[in-house]
């Protein structure tokens, strides 16, 4: 198993990450097009047993400090 399928994604710090209105399944994954109960990265780990090909890191605003 390569080290990048080992890697721990923070779903929160990529682009396509959102919380949705549905309780039932709270995380959703833009890219991906799913939402569920769990973050998508844990979703896409269990299902594949890779760490997420698509995520994509925040670019933080830093005019505002």
């Amino acid at each position: 198993m390569e080290h990048s399928e080992k890697r721990k994604i923070n779903c929160r710090e990529c682009i396509y990450y959102y919380i949705t209105w549905d309780t039932g399944n709270p995380y959703g994954c833009r890219a991906m097009g799913f939402k569920g109960k769990q973050m998508p990265s844990i979703t896409v780990f269990n299902s594949t047993g890779q760490s997420c090909m698509l995520f994509e890191k925040k670019i933080k605003n830093r005019s505002n400090s």
